[in-house]
């Protein structure tokens, strides 16, 4: 759920009516963004702990703490006075203050605690002398920033960033997300958003359009699977991929859809490039001739995958089986450049469809002029019956009649060739398994850039480094931590 300032406060005010004290809060909150730090540097080194004087410093010390119990160096940076604290940040000072642990070690991290969402207007001093030591800090120290519910200069409602405004590698927001953090020019300055539960708050009916992805949302979506199990109760993929030149296209999309859980993966290939794609399939695929992609409608298969590095030779056959084959279907790269030509085609496509095309791809399709990127999904969706997913540094996922889902997970070192295709084949295996396309989707991104992250943050990538097939190495671990609730 993503919720204003005023329905967060609303909110608080309510479960201290109902007798929670805010020093409880705090120390949940503090806690478990202490996890979630060591979610990201399981190797402790130091942090910078910057902080005000309200309760959002306090969250930042408790914090501290809880860290510096696990071996982390902390480093005090306050922009108030001792005596300029708010009672409860106060106490939470002088309970850090009593660990002495000074390890100078890498990695460095930064708590932002500057400011909550009660703040509003221009930055000013001395928040405005930390907030502009964390982004000197942040370029040249190489630190990673946690801002601790927005980052301090964000707008909590319009997501207008002051010009100072922190810019965090990762946004950890307490009990719900906020308006801002999905804002289309928020993300540069929000990084990586994960959510900070807090039972003690409550649930709320739902009433926003919005949705942010995360792993206690999608694990269900997944169940255990049975043992007695066997290859075809997790689906047929079918996928119809590569050209001369573009053969690892297909490759990355066969092998992806087999790492996300697909009993069998079927590739099919025309005769011009059936043997460079025998060649480059991993030995799990199975590569099958065909005369012509048309003839594939009449193939035994759960779900078929359409486009990455499919070339625009046979887009005749590729707009016929997207109007056509009544299995549901994933249409990426090159199919979604043919559907462009003819997409009202998809007010009668005969299977469920779901398109997954990067900005370029989706200006191809719809013209969404001046449109937010929120605006464009819903106004796709209601034109066609399909599953859009808009990816970008907010992928987002909308279907006609659900809310819209934001993902949270990834990062910058996913800007480079393939990404997409691995994207495709791991969707498509979820559809295989039985997800419906909404489901696939958001459950397909959040596992994609999970796996990327684990590449780097435990292993050794780096986001200039990062490859789209060292996503197959970690896409495993993706799947146990979404099992076990990682933030």
């Amino acid at each position: 759920m993503i919720l204003t300032a005023q329905e967060m406060k609303s909110i608080e005010s309510a479960a201290f009516a109902r007798g929670l004290t805010a020093d409880s809060l705090m120390e949940q909150a503090g806690l478990q963004i202490a996890q979630a730090v060591a979610q990201f540097f399981p190797t402790p080194g130091r942090v910078f702990v910057f902080y005000g004087k309200g309760h959002n410093g306090g969250d930042a010390l408790v914090a501290a703490r809880h860290l510096a119990a696990g071996g982390w160096g902390v480093a005090l940076r306050p922009a108030f006075a001792e005596t300029d604290l708010a009672e409860l940040t106060r106490k939470q000072l002088r309970a850090v203050q009593s660990f002495g642990n000074s390890n100078r070690c890498r990695p460095l991290v930064i708590l932002d605690g500057l400011l909550g969402i009660g703040a509003s207007g221009a930055l000013r001093d001395p928040i405005l002398a930390a907030t502009r030591e964390i982004n000197r800090l942040r370029r040249d120290s190489g630190a990673h920033v946690f801002s601790i519910d927005l980052p301090t200069g964000l707008d909590t409602d319009t997501g207008e960033a002051d010009p100072d405004c922190v810019v965090a590698d990762c946004t950890l927001t307490i009990g719900f997300a906020k308006t801002s953090l999905v804002a289309d020019g928020a993300a540069n300055f929000v990084g990586r958003l994960a959510v900070i539960p807090l039972d003690a708050l409550g649930t709320r009916e739902e009433t926003s359009r919005d949705l942010l992805a995360t792993a206690p949302l999608l694990a269900p979506l997944l169940p255990r699977r049975k043992f007695d199990t066997h290859k075809t109760s997790y689906g047929r993929v079918g996928i119809v991929a590569g050209s001369i030149g573009m053969t690892g296209a297909a490759a990355m999309t066969a092998e992806a859809a087999l790492r996300a859980g697909s009993g069998l993966v079927t590739l099919f290939a025309t005769s011009e490039i059936y043997r460079f794609l025998a060649a480059v399939a991993p030995p799990e695929i199975m590569v099958r001739p065909v005369d012509s992609y048309a003839d594939i409608a009449g193939e035994n298969l759960d779900v078929l995958a359409i486009g990455p590095g499919l070339g625009r030779a046979h887009d005749e056959d590729v707009l016929l089986l997207i109007e056509t084959a009544p299995l549901p279907m994933v249409v990426d790269a090159d199919a979604l450049n043919a559907l462009s030509m003819k997409s009202e085609l998809l007010n009668h496509a005969a299977g469920p469809r779901l398109l997954t095309p990067h900005p370029g791809e989706m200006a191809r399709l719809f013209s969404g002029g001046e449109k937010t990127r929120a605006e464009i999904v819903d106004a796709f969706t209601e034109r066609f019956p399909v599953t859009l997913l808009l990816k970008g540094a907010r992928t987002l996922v909308g279907e006609r009649g659900k809310p819209r889902s934001y993902n949270t997970t990834g990062g910058p070192g996913m800007a480079t060739g393939g990404m997409g295709d691995v994207l495709t084949g791991i969707c498509a295996a979820l559809l295989a398994q039985g997800l419906a396309p909404f489901d696939a989707a958001r459950l397909g991104a959040w596992l994609h850039g999970r796996a990327a992250e684990l590449a780097i943050f435990h292993g050794p990538r780096s986001d200039e480094s990062l490859t789209a097939t060292d996503l197959f190495d970690t896409l495993g671990e993706a799947f146990k931590q979404l099992r076990a609730g990682c933030y």
